[in-house]
């Protein structure tokens, strides 16, 4: 079981019919507790309190928690086939180990109609409930696959017609506006300290750069997806 706080969070659980095994609340009158009812989720009243230590103390309770089953993933073959566009997007984590970050992620990724993201089993932030309160909601609506492989997952992608976009500051690297996104993309995000792997990097078709002008030489594993998905989508959608 998983814990779920913040209005936001918990709102879009019971929209999207989570399996909720219970929602805590510190009043009969949280605006949320009508849309429970309408659902027969079960209510419990603890105070604010009791609320508190069950989040271990984060803070962001906003007066009720939800006790939902476990995240699940998608396949890889689901995100693929449920990806119809004429040039779908698809987001790889490599090795990303904040949920913070991949909280953001998850929402730029559900407000900018990416069709799913993807991280590997090992050595990787999980889908949890600190994922699910910074996404505030995002989490579920986007498609997420955990695969074993992330070297054979790019070679599957690109064997349905993906190019593949590493976000990596090297020399090498080309300015991530001069390339023309018009193709299935799957944007490669690394490691928020290590960047992406050798073995990633090596089959990328494309490495791309954000160039920096100030004092700070790298940018937000989180804010750099989004300056990069937003420039993806922007021939997307044309």
């Amino acid at each position: 079981m998983s814990l779920i706080y913040s209005k936001n969070s918990v709102r879009e659980c019971i929209l999207n019919n989570k399996s909720i095994k219970c929602i805590y609340v510190n009043s009969m009158d949280h605006e949320l507790v009508g849309l429970a009812k309408e659902r027969h989720i079960n209510i419990k009243l603890l105070d604010n309190k009791q609320l508190e230590k069950m989040a271990q103390n984060s803070g962001k309770v906003q007066g009720i928690i939800a006790e939902i089953e476990d995240y699940s993933y998608y396949s890889l073959d689901d995100i693929i086939s449920s990806a119809q566009k004429e040039y779908p997007l698809i987001v790889m984590l490599d090795g990303l180990e904040d949920p913070h970050n991949l909280g953001a992620i998850l929402r730029t990724c559900d407000a900018a109609g990416a069709d799913g993201v993807i991280i590997p089993k090992n050595r990787s932030v999980k889908l949890n409930e600190t994922v699910a309160r910074v996404s505030t909601g995002a989490i579920e609506y986007v498609k997420v696959a955990q695969v074993t492989n992330l070297t054979e997952t790019i070679k599957k992608l690109k064997d349905k017609g993906y190019w593949v976009v590493g976000a990596e500051y090297r020399d090498y690297s080309v300015d991530y506006t001069n390339i023309k996104y018009d193709m299935p993309v799957c944007l490669v995000i690394g490691n928020e300290g290590k960047g992406i792997s050798k073995l990633v990097s090596d089959n990328c078709d494309y490495l791309v750069k954000i160039p920096m002008f100030g004092h700070v030489d790298s940018l937000n594993a989180s804010v750099s997806a989004s300056i990069l998905i937003y420039e993806i989508i922007k021939y997307h959608k044309k």
